[in-house]
């Protein structure tokens, strides 16, 4: 595969709650505030999202302990959460301190494995599902590896395994190459596609003139680079083509995010409604 070619791969819409959490990490996270939900509103017309939508997602939000209702008089604002904090200070960490390329890997692997009798079918899958979303990739039959040393409790965490899993930390030694774990265990073309993808969306000219304003253009913009770098496994930059098109993606990110920041604070400071809760 080349990795500069110029396929218009393009990525899913946002859902309303991937916009939701850009918008509580950029507006709200850190600034010890709540927001109406009427002025949330309006922010998500923007983005082309229903009023019923934002209602729905604001309340499964609640229901899941990551937002807190603060009523005053016959409104409603909506502040974090500790347990929304973590989650959102995680999400900043990912995007401006940890990044897209991996050019700091120390040359271990994380390995986790486990075995798993029928009868727990269903905790098998949950267990692949997370190791997945925690950049884990299938090395074999049931050996996961991932770059780098993990804390896994939080991915282990709830499925009560056991005597069942096993996580180690390792190197690789000869016969074995980094490079051949890498393209066993990770399908470098699909995430090279992504970030195609993400180019393809952004790396034009005018990205996204029919949005209304840089505040809609900033939201989504993080909610796609959010969630593109949230699927990167982060694999180590040596063991990666030299075009791996994260390098540009990350660049162009960067250089938009600082772009629609000014206009986008300027739109959001006349449309919040903000609330200090006491």
């Amino acid at each position: 595969m080349t990795f500069g070619d110029e396929d218009d791969h393009r990525a899913p819409p946002a859902r309303p709650q991937s916009l939701m959490f850009s918008f509580l990490g950029v507006y709200v996270l850190g600034r010890g505030v709540a927001v109406y939900s009427g002025s949330i509103i309006d922010v998500f017309a923007r983005l082309g999202v229903s009023e019923e939508a934002v209602r729905s997602t604001l309340a499964r939000m609640a229901k899941r302990n990551l937002l807190l209702r603060h009523r005053r008089g016959r409104k409603v604002y909506f502040g974090l959460t500790p347990h929304a904090v973590n989650v959102l200070e995680d999400g900043r960490r990912r995007i401006w301190e940890t990044g897209a390329v991996n050019r700091a890997w120390d040359g271990t692997w994380t390995l986790v494995g486990f075995s798993l009798p029928d009868s727990r079918r269903s905790t098998r899958h949950d267990l692949r599902s997370r190791l997945i979303w925690a950049g884990f990739g299938l090395l074999q039959s049931g050996l996961w590896i991932a770059p780098g040393t993990k804390d896994v409790i939080g991915v282990l965490d709830s499925l009560d395994l056991g005597d069942h899993v096993t996580v180690l930390t390792a190197r690789a030694f000869k016969p074995t190459e980094t490079a051949d774990l890498v393209r066993k265990a990770f399908d470098i073309e699909q995430i090279a596609r992504r970030y195609q993808a993400f180019l393809a969306q952004w790396d034009t000219p005018r990205p996204l003139p029919s949005a209304p304003d840089d505040l809609a253009r900033q939201l989504l913009l993080h909610t796609d680079w959010l969630q593109l770098v949230r699927q990167d496994p982060y694999l180590p930059a040596e063991h990666l083509p030299r075009n791996w098109p994260a390098i540009r993606a990350e660049q162009v990110f960067r250089s938009l995010a600082g772009e629609y920041e000014p206009s986008a604070a300027e739109v959001a400071e006349g449309v919040l409604d903000l609330l200090s809760p006491r």
